[in-house]
């Protein structure tokens, strides 16, 4: 496994410890995003966070952006019975 990670690594050109941050950051930051979308029922927003992997820059846009955008309803049109 050591060297699979070493492999990868080398071949990004990046030291072992900066691969294991940006990947606990994601996780991390994926995580509360889809915590949100669940509690939110937002199923499309649940999907795609977790389809796409962009270290934590999707997950963070959703927190604080797309999250707290409402969702236009459409007002109730009141039924009134005829007497």
């Amino acid at each position: 496994m050591a060297e699979g990670l070493s492999l990868i690594t080398s071949a990004l050109g990046i030291p072992l410890w900066i691969f294991f941050f940006i990947l606990i950051w994601e996780m991390v930051w994926k995580l509360l995003a889809m915590w949100k979308a669940a509690k939110k029922d937002s199923v499309a927003w649940f999907i795609c966070l977790m389809l796409f992997n962009t270290a934590g820059i999707l997950p963070i846009l959703y927190i604080y952006v797309f999250s707290k955008l409402k969702k236009s309803k459409k007002p109730e049109k009141s039924k009134k019975s005829k007497k």
